[in-house]
């Protein structure tokens, strides 16, 4: 598990191929810098090396393109996926100076954003279909977030019954992060980003 560290972010990041297979076909990205922290994941269609190769296309565009917006940037991503199988691919913002989270996903990659002082979560529903060149609409939705909200993205291979209840219960993100590893279906390749915002 890899674990991020700032001023104003905390994160765990997990990945898991499905099981039997020696490489997952999701891949994820994150970037942070004093104004903003970028993370995406993407999910190549189906499992293995070409589902691989389809998810690949999306770090190497956000390392080289990161101060972009979330839109460019999935543009971007789906030009690239001409002639490949295609992925599922969700970009998250979280802006340090005006406070806002941002979040656009073509596929069925996750995002939830829960606030412990109100008990509320929000949980913006992505564009159907996946990334695969052709023309696509996006759909970009914004959140004022406040210090100790939790958020979390993921594959389809973590299964949750209440995902409310389940950051709700869950607010040690070790902790948080440790349940969501004993969520994971094992038949399907996971990937999941989950962090607190801390200022």
């Amino acid at each position: 598990m890899e674990v991020l560290q700032h001023d104003n972010i905390e994160a765990y990041v997990y990945q898991e191929a499905k099981g039997g297979n020696k490489e997952s076909g999701d891949s994820y990205f994150t970037y942070m810098n004093e104004d903003y922290f970028l993370f995406a994941i993407a999910d190549g269609l189906g499992n293995g090396p070409f589902a691989k190769q389809s998810s690949e296309v999306m770090p190497k565009i956000l390392a080289e393109h990161h101060q972009e917006s979330i839109d460019q940037l999935l543009y971007r991503c789906n030009e690239q996926m001409f002639h490949k199988r295609g992925a599922a691919v969700a970009i998250v913002k979280v802006d340090f100076v005006n406070k806002t989270i941002s979040y656009s996903c073509v596929g069925n990659v996750r995002f939830y954003l829960f606030s412990k002082k109100t008990d509320t979560m929000k949980y913006p529903l992505p564009v159907m279909g996946y990334l695969s060149g052709r023309p696509q609409k996006l759909k970009t939705q914004s959140y004022q977030y406040e210090e100790g909200d939790l958020f979390l993205l993921h594959s389809d291979g973590l299964v949750m019954k209440s995902p409310k209840a389940f950051l709700k219960d869950n607010p040690n993100l070790l902790r948080l992060s440790e349940k969501l590893i004993d969520s994971i279906k094992h038949d399907d390749d996971a990937t999941f980003i989950a962090g607190r915002l801390l200022h």
